[in-house]
């Protein structure tokens, strides 16, 4: 999912202070409301616009319903595309641009959405405010005016882009930075003003453009919203390759790593964590809502019965626990030093798309990126073997890597992927502007409890309190930005739409799941035993979903954030 944020209101935020009323952010900024708008130009933009390192290659008009999100039609709209710093590489020799798409609708809602970049980036999604979240609706359905971008390269797979120095830097975070006034002249171009209110996000890597941009463009957007933040990548990416590792150690096939962890016993620790926990909420439902709870009750060396003999997928042997123990522990270096966070006990260890992130991925994108996107100096990509690198280079030469600078490659991976200052907020706060983040509680790839650690440091430095500018949503069940037996769909940008125009903080979000027929798709991992319109409301951090004593156990209504 991707968002966003193109402007401030026309007027300064200090002279907003006590406008639109009903804010419940005691001492900051009150943003105004945007107001709606009518697109007054669409193919002239393609001759007409100019902006620096800027072409224009198509501007045209998309009729109401030609696109469409499943069965959903996206309104009539100006559809752009376009590029800016087009350039030969110094070192490789191949031609790069940051390739950008941008649809504007005919009505407008005054404001605008970057849909920040998932995964190695290097596509052009439609730029429709999602990729393909489980939101049930869309940015352009809204009326938002919508930009994507490729980051800055081509080819999803192809990670042999971090051999250009300059892509890295484009990836890392240039690409938003660039994209941003250009975008803005471009709506104005359009709309005869430039949007009165900005917003940016997405989830999992688009989660970490979105944090990157918190911190280096704290000025430029008025909300900020983050799903599955990997916001510590290349160290999450190390450590993902540090649980191959381990799972190679015992896999039955050493070509397959998931002989290591079968689905089966993966299905059987979840359902072994939900024998545990699920009644810690105050009723028995499928779902661990009181995570901290769970994570003080359940034992995995204990609550996991140890195999005597064969594995069948009810037991795990002495082995298995030793190896896998640690993944869920968190990543270490030679010296045992903790480099990434450990990863919380919860339901959806075996949901439908677990095994890609932690068996290939792991082996195959992670290493390839470690290698030549991070690494410094990069490997080349010449005979280059994902499989063998992520099994065969120590933990230690990989976080050296990522943390090393050489020649052209001026900034290390940790430097140029990372957000700056990740808990020092006060800029963005002070402006008005609002962050709303969430993360699936069973994230194979990004932890969980690394956002919550990170919410913590932001609520330590705000007096123990960031509750008036910042919250964080944690969903339980749900794996990486979607699926696990979870209530994954929700919006919340209409949430946060309305906490920065409107001072209505969100207490919670109401989410529902995903069946048959969903606009989305359904949901692979929804238990049959759930109702096909079951709710739930998801908890800002960290308050807890707790059931009300009585009331309809499928129904949001019946449980309050306590």
């Amino acid at each position: 999912m991707r968002i966003h944020p193109l402007a401030l209101s026309v007027l300064p935020a200090a002279l907003l202070i006590g406008c639109g009323g009903g804010s419940s952010d005691a001492g900051l900024p009150q943003l105004s409301a945007a107001t709606p708008g009518t697109l007054a130009t669409c193919a002239d933009l393609a001759s007409k616009f100019t902006h620096p390192n800027t072409l224009i290659s198509l501007a045209e008009p998309v009729a109401a319903g030609a696109l469409t999100r499943g069965d959903a039609p996206m309104p009539a709209h100006c559809l752009v595309r376009g590029e800016m710093f087009a350039r030969t590489s110094p070192q490789d020799g191949q031609r790069y641009a940051i390739g950008f798409e941008m649809r504007m609708p005919l009505a407008w809602n005054g404001r605008f959405f970057y849909q920040a970049n998932g995964g190695s980036d290097g596509v052009l999604w439609p730029a429709i405010g999602s990729q393909t979240g489980p939101q049930p609706t869309v940015a352009l359905q809204q009326g938002f005016a919508v930009i994507s971008s490729d980051a800055g390269h081509t080819g999803q797979g192809n990670m042999a882009f971090g051999i250009d120095a300059q892509a890295r830097l484009d990836y890392g975070y240039q690409t938003v930075a660039k994209l941003t006034p250009m975008a803005k002249d471009l709506i104005a171009s359009a709309y005869g003003r430039k949007p009165d209110r900005s917003y940016i996000g997405g989830c999992s890597n688009a989660g970490r453009h979105t944090f990157v941009a918190m911190t280096r463009m704290p000025g430029e957007y008025d909300g900020y919203l983050a799903g599955a933040p990997g916001y510590r990548l290349p160290l999450a990416a190390i450590a993902n390759q540090f649980g191959a590792k381990q799972y190679a150690t015992i896999a039955t096939d050493p070509a397959d790593l998931s002989t290591a962890f079968t689905s089966t016993e993966r299905a059987m620790v979840s359902a072994k964590v939900l024998e545990k926990c699920d009644a810690l909420d105050g009723v028995k439902d499928g779902i661990v809502q009181d995570t901290a709870a769970c994570q003080a009750s359940f034992d995995f060396q204990r609550d996991i019965p140890s195999c005597s003999g064969a594995r069948d997928g009810s037991c795990l042997t002495p082995a298995q626990k030793t190896a896998i123990a640690p993944i869920f522990s968190g990543a270490v270096d030679s010296k045992g030093n903790k480099f990434y966070a450990s990863f919380p006990f919860d339901t959806g260890h075996n949901a439908a798309d677990s095994a890609f992130w932690e068996f290939f991925v792991s082996t195959n994108i992670d290493p390839a990126m470690t290698a030549m996107t991070w690494g410094s100096p990069p490997v080349s990509p010449t005979g280059f073997s994902a499989p063998a690198f992520a099994l065969g280079t120590p933990i230690d030469t990989m976080l050296a890597s990522v943390n090393a600078t050489s020649g052209v490659y001026t900034e290390s991976g940790l430097s140029f992927m990372q957000p700056v200052n990740p808990t020092q907020l006060s800029t963005l706060k002070q402006r008005g502007a609002k962050v709303m983040v969430y993360h699936g509680v069973s994230d194979p790839i990004f932890s969980a409890n690394d956002t919550a650690s990170w919410y913590d440091g932001l609520r330590n430095n705000n007096s123990g309190d960031a509750s008036n500018f910042a919250r964080y949503y944690p969903v339980p069940g749900m794996s990486h930005c979607g699926m696990g037996p979870a209530t994954d769909q929700f919006d919340m940008l209409t949430s946060l739409v309305n906490w920065v125009e409107k001072g209505q903080a969100p207490e919670s979000v109401v989410a529902g799941v995903r069946a048959a027929g969903n606009v989305a798709g359904a949901n692979p991992d929804l238990p049959a035993s759930w109702s096909a319109t079951r709710t739930r409301p998801l908890c800002a951090y960290p308050k807890v979903a707790r059931y009300n004593g009585t009331g309809d156990i499928e129904s949001a209504s019946s449980f309050s954030c306590k």
